[in-house]
């Protein structure tokens, strides 16, 4: 029986209905963290660590979440964070999340990662594409991604710089799940509980060109990840990667360049010295360093460093609209979310990735009615609740005195 979207009423629930429809390596390796979680159980704290303090008696009737993406109108201030894991969850599914993207009015950011190649998801979800690239070892084949996202459309390049090393996801071993998925001893029995999942995705895959692929990966390379893997193998690193390489993806790139992965001001200072646009306060959605700080903490350090020079966004552990309004609140242009479109779409495909969005937008409009905020761009750290401290950050006076508002007789 199919699900009904309609009864999804939170993100949470989009989860639990994915994880009933997944195999369990599956839906722990979108779900999990790294080692012993930390940094993912972090990331969520320091989200709830923070209160707000709402305006009230404002008028809030004709609330707006309408936004610009480097001068590009968007719907809301998130954008879909790159994943790779969309095509395993649903047949095509970075066209299904991209097409909800498209229809929602935000961007959609392809990974490296992705198993549809990046021309594919040009020419049938259309919208306002951006590309995610992994530098790899010999550096000829990363710039001829660049080339091919560039001939594809796509109009921004984010960057990620924060995996220098394959994570240590241990649960991935013990699952017998990796990139590409394969079916081992270790993982049939998890796949043959699941034979929705089997027969609407997996088998489609065999029956239409084989063993899904890492489709926007080199020729060459991509018959080097057919080989036998035991779940340790990542996707190959590049762990010589230095401020020289993002100044020759700047010369090579016209279009908005980004950079994901920092939680230090002074890196974010270097990223804009080196011309990008904008970087993404991310710490891998708590997937990579386990010890790593919470890009909520790390945030209003870098957007006190270089947030007049560049656009400062940020990523990682966003599961409610009062997540992204306190993210705004400190200073974010923008923020990207990637586990809840796919949860939805493991679900519904574009419908659920769909629906995912919808809850979100309706999150934050809620959020922004209780604030006293009506608009993204009236969002300041005076509606917010601090710890001393907290990201670094000590408040430079409290929040204006209700007789300074001026009153409507």
């Amino acid at each position: 029986m199919a699900y009904d979207i309609g009864e999804a009423l939170n993100i949470a629930d989009l989860r639990n209905a994915a994880r009933k429809a997944l195999p369990k390596g599956l839906f722990e390796f979108v779900l999990r963290g790294t080692e012993d979680e930390i940094a993912l159980r972090r990331n969520r704290a320091r989200f709830d660590a923070i209160s707000m303090r709402p305006r009230v008696l404002v008028d809030v009737s004709e609330r707006s979440q309408a936004h610009a993406f480097f001068g590009k109108p968007s719907t809301m201030p998130i954008a879909i964070a790159p994943t790779g894991a969309a095509g395993l969850l649903w047949f095509d599914g970075e066209i299904a999340v991209a097409r909800a993207a498209a229809s929602a009015g935000i961007p959609f950011t392809l990974s490296t990662a992705s198993i549809v190649s990046m021309e594919r998801v040009a020419e049938e979800a259309g919208g306002c594409l951006w590309f995610q690239l992994y530098m790899l070892p010999e550096r000829r084949m990363s710039h001829q991604l660049v080339e091919r996202a560039r001939a594809a459309g796509y109009e921004g390049l984010v960057v990620t710089v924060d995996t220098a090393a394959t994570p240590n996801r241990e649960y991935n071993r013990r699952n017998g799940f990796s990139l590409p998925m394969r079916l081992t001893r270790r993982n049939v029995w998890d796949v043959a509980r699941h034979p929705g999942w089997f027969f609407k995705v997996f088998l489609r895959y065999l029956l239409r060109s084989g063993i899904p692929m890492l489709e926007n990966y080199p020729d060459e390379l991509r018959l080097k990840l057919t080989e036998k893997t035991d779940g340790r193998r990542g996707l190959p690193k590049s762990d010589s990667l230095d401020w020289n390489d993002l100044r020759e993806l700047r010369k090579m790139w016209k279009g908005p360049l980004m950079v994901k992965g920092i939680l230090n001001p002074e890196d974010a200072a270097l990223a804009a010295d080196c011309g990008a646009e904008a970087v993404i306060v991310s710490n891998h959605g708590g997937r990579n360093l386990d010890c790593s700080m919470a890009p909520i903490e790390a945030l209003p350090a870098v957007v006190d460093r270089v947030g007049k020079r560049v656009d400062v966004m940020v990523d990682s552990g966003f599961e409610r609209g009062g997540d992204v309004v306190k993210a705004l609140a400190l200073g974010a242009k923008g923020v990207f979310v990637g586990r809840a479109p796919l949860w939805g779409v493991s679900v519904a495909g574009e419908a659920g990735a769909g629906r995912a969005i919808a809850i979100l937008h309706e999150e934050i409009d809620r959020v922004l009615a209780f604030a006293g905020c009506p608009a993204i761009d009236a969002l300041d750290r005076s509606i917010l609740q601090l710890t001393p401290g907290f990201g670094g950050w000590t408040p430079a006076a409290e929040a204006p005195p209700v007789s300074s508002v001026p009153l409507v007789a």
